[in-house]
């Protein structure tokens, strides 16, 4: 009579729904990620290239976090088609813009050769307030 408990544990694990990822997880290597949310959440858009109008992607002068999950420095454009000033996210950089770039940028190019400066270049690898 052992074995119809064990059986049953054994099915309830299985039947146990996976956790879907939540805030910053939700981003996945080899991609850089915009959040409309802080720390990761709100909507999301992933991105593997240069991106020239986020507002075709409902990101548009909406994003308040970042993840760049590669190893490429990504530049933030306050206006579409890589116009305006740029802001830098390096390699591996996430955290929540500071306020001045909150709901501020319009397009992303991977690697350079960048704009004019927005005034901030974030630190690699670091967790917090960039712009």
């Amino acid at each position: 009579m052992l074995a119809f408990p064990l059986a049953a544990a054994a099915l309830a694990a299985l039947a146990t729904p996976a956790q879907a990822a939540e805030g910053y997880d939700r981003c996945q290597e080899g991609y850089y990620c915009l959040f409309s949310g802080f720390d990761g959440t709100g909507d999301i858009v992933q991105l593997q290239g240069n991106t020239p109008n986020l507002a075709a992607l409902g990101m548009g002068d909406r994003a308040k976090s970042d993840w760049n999950r590669t190893d490429t420095l990504i530049y933030l454009f306050s206006e579409a088609n890589y116009d305006g000033c740029a802001a830098v996210t390096s390699p591996r950089g996430k955290g929540n813009f500071f306020i001045t770039y909150r709901d501020f940028f319009d397009s992303v190019q991977f690697g350079g050769p960048g704009g004019m400066s927005c005034g901030i270049t974030v630190k690699s690898g670091t967790t917090g307030s960039h712009g």
